[in-house]
């Protein structure tokens, strides 16, 4: 793969991680019920809210770890191969989804 792309899918990864982990960081912690009997309305809308954040969480963590290990394998120089049949990934799948593990042929498979 030609330096110049790889540097361009270096950079394009790590902006994405960088958005992810600034996204993941401003989503609350477990909010605080507190012991108000008087508020359940809150309390729903609260519980509600982190139901939402969690089902939102789990899919961006799972990406950012995607990113991660791509980013080692640009360091590594393993980048752009595909995991299961070893050739390399297509660029047309590198500029969608520059994560991808696998090329275009064992991604339909």
């Amino acid at each position: 793969m030609a330096q110049l792309n790889l540097k361009e899918y270096e950079e394009k990864l790590k902006k994405e991680k960088q958005d992810i982990e600034e996204e993941l960081k401003s989503m609350k912690e477990v909010p605080e019920m507190g012991t108000d009997v008087d508020a359940f309305d809150t309390e729903t809308d609260e519980a509600e809210e982190y139901s939402n954040q969690l089902a939102v969480k789990s899919p961006l963590k799972e990406r950012l770890l995607e990113i991660q290990d791509a980013l080692d394998k640009i360091e590594n120089g393993n980048y752009g191969k595909c995991e299961k049949c070893g050739m390399n990934i297509e660029e047309e799948i590198l500029n969608i989804d520059p994560e991808s593990k696998y090329c275009k042929m064992c991604k339909a498979q």
